[in-house]
């Protein structure tokens, strides 16, 4: 049960314009404060896009997601659940990027995730591009190789870039497999779709044992009987969340780098959250909100409503 410390500032005490925009307007605890050692989950900035290929812009998407959470409330409109009162939550800042070095992020971000891990917090990230995901994986599966679930439109899963270029955040879990960060026998990667280069990254997945739900599969089988076999793969071990904004259809979210048509809609894209309740969830992060990209701000919501979600089964 958390405490009253722990509890956002609720709209009808300070209006939702008003204030220092956190995280769901929760307080902001960083690791020298007194109240660290009692937070139980963290909500983390990740703001950084040097992986970024194409259309930058994600390093300033947790800036936006944090103003836009504002708008969230204290109970689950469907499933009833008040996740500020089950356990003792907090923004903990934003980890700090070195924008002109790559190896030097990742080092950095994974040093603020050991910190995180070592504290025994469970961290929900804004991301930031997906490479994000590798430094926090690295922190989070030093006991042993994780679960994910995995929401996209992209595998994210090829070998490099650009004649050699390893860390982009078409990558993350490439490297994450090859670094045995991931179990690939319990990911599933849902929603795939949109042009291709070629077969390289799905080639690697079947190689590997992960299994890939393309988005036509999801539509033709139902959203419902697709968790169902996302939670089977994943099964009761330890799991990871990742989700990439642009899985959900551009229509909804055209705030994000690389947006592919013919995904699922607002509605559906919290359904299939909802759908993860009862799995051993250790951490999640929502990325690649691109604010450059999201002038009426509907994506940098729909962002902030995806990671309450999430925080409702991680609780």
């Amino acid at each position: 049960m958390s405490d009253d410390f722990f509890i956002p500032v609720s709209g009808m005490d300070l209006p939702r314009f008003a204030g220092v925009p956190t995280f769901m307007r929760l307080p902001h605890v960083e690791f020298d404060h007194p109240r660290f050692q009692d937070v139980q989950v963290g909500l983390i900035g990740a703001p950084w896009d040097s992986g970024t290929t194409n259309r930058p812009g994600p390093r300033h998407g947790p800036r936006q997601v944090r103003d836009a959470s504002t708008m969230i409330r204290a109970q689950n409109g469907i499933t009833g659940v008040r996740p500020f009162e089950v356990l003792n939550c907090a923004d903990l800042g934003d980890v700090a990027p070195n924008p002109a070095d790559i190896t030097d992020s990742l080092a950095r971000f994974t040093a603020f995730y050991t910190k995180v891990k070592a504290a025994g917090i469970k961290p929900l990230t804004a991301g930031g591009d997906h490479l994000v995901s590798l430094p926090i994986l690295r922190a989070m599966a030093v006991d042993a190789p994780l679960g994910m679930v995995h929401f996209d439109s992209h595998t994210d899963l090829f070998h490099s870039y650009f004649g050699g270029q390893m860390y982009t955040h078409g990558t993350p879990f490439r490297r994450a497999i090859e670094e045995e960060l991931l179990d690939p026998k319990r990911v599933v990667q849902i929603g795939i779709r949109g042009t291709a280069y070629d077969t390289e990254d799905r080639d690697f997945a079947k190689a590997v044992g992960i299994r890939i739900i393309p988005i036509e599969e999801c539509f033709h089988r139902g959203w419902a009987d697709v968790m169902a076999e996302a939670r089977e793969i994943v099964g009761t071990q330890p799991a990871y969340v990742s989700y990439d904004i642009d899985f959900v259809d551009p229509a909804f979210a055209p705030g994000t780098g690389t947006p592919e048509i013919g995904g699922p809609n607002s509605f559906q894209a919290l359904e299939v959250v909802r759908a993860l309740q009862g799995l051993n969830i250790v951490g999640a992060d929502m990325v690649e909100v691109s604010p450059p990209f999201d002038t009426s701000g509907a994506t940098a919501y729909l962002g902030a409503s995806v990671m309450f979600e999430l925080l409702c089964v991680m609780v």
